[in-house]
Formats: C-alpha cells, sequence, structure tokens
C-alpha cells in the first residue's frame, strides 16, 4: 500500500484570527477552488467547524465526472490547526492537516496531506501523471486565490 504526501507551505500579511475565520469555514473552500471542478456544498457547512462535523461536496476532478465526496473534521485546536478526513469519495485515503501559525507581519498556512490512490498498482501508475499534477494544480490554484483575497507576504 502506497501513500503519498503533498506538503503546502504558504505565509499571509494577515492576523491568525483572520486565517482562521476563512480557513475554518467550509463555505469558503468553493472560493479557493477551481471552477473547473465543479464544487459544490451538499450539506454540513451551516455551522462553525467541530470535530465530528460531516460535510457533503460534489466535486468534478476530472473528465467532468461528478463524485461525491464526505469528509469528517476529526480534530480541531482554535486558531492552530484542523484535520479533515475523507469519508468518501474518490481517494483510498485522505487525511489533509491544515496549520496556522504566527510568524512576523503575518502567518503561516500548513498544509500536509497524506493519501492513498485507489485501483492498488493501476492507480499507482495513474498517480504521477494525473492524480499528482491535478493535486499541485488545485493548491497551486489555492496559494493565487489566497494572494489575491489577503496579499502577498
Amino acid at each position: 500500500m502506497k501513500i503519498y504526501t503533498l506538503h503546502k507551505k504558504q505565509n499571509l500579511p494577515i492576523s491568525v484570527d483572520k486565517a482562521w475565520e476563512f480557513l475554518s469555514s467550509p463555505k469558503n473552500l468553493k472560493t479557493i477552488t477551481p471552477d473547473y471542478m465543479g464544487f459544490h456544498i451538499l450539506s454540513g457547512a451551516d455551522r462553525p467547524m467541530f470535530p465530528g462535523q460531516i460535510i457533503q461536496y460534489i466535486v468534478t476532478p476530472v473528465l467532468g465526472i461528478k463524485t461525491k465526496w464526505v469528509t469528517e473534521i476529526t480534530h480541531v485546536k482554535d486558531k492552530e490547526y484542523f484535520v479533515d478526513e475523507q469519508r468518501f469519495g474518490p481517494y483510498a485515503l485522505w487525511h489533509h492537516k491544515h496549520f496556522i501559525k504566527e510568524i512576523d507581519g503575518g502567518v503561516e498556512m500548513e498544509d500536509i496531506i497524506d493519501y492513498k490512490v485507489p485501483m492498488g498498482i493501476l492507480g499507482q501508475m495513474v498517480h504521477p501523471i494525473l492524480v499528482k499534477p491535478k493535486l499541485e494544480e488545485i493548491f497551486n490554484y489555492r496559494t493565487q486565490k489566497l494572494e489575491e483575497l489577503f496579499g502577498k507576504y
């Protein structure tokens, strides 16, 4: 079983409070997700984030195929970190840690995603040509969008 890791860091010139307010609201995921992904929240984003929260989405990650994605917020430490884990969706495993840390003049945001692609060896063969580049593209878009919203550090 091959588990992959995507690790991203970004600094923004905003306060921890402002970063947390934006990032911990599931409603803001659509804002930082490329439009072509057809991101739509079905349920679970109607209250502030809490451990045990189930959020259901529809996404269209590749080839126009709509996919239901269900995540659970498993851990939350106010203004420091939260973790979402896929319960149903396109990955065999998805564990996404979001960290926020105050730095001089702003915040450092860190994402660590551990994931496993489905379909065994076939999934592993497709990973470097389809899955990994798509994840990089999505998180690069996220970086750009957050800079547009909050400025460059």
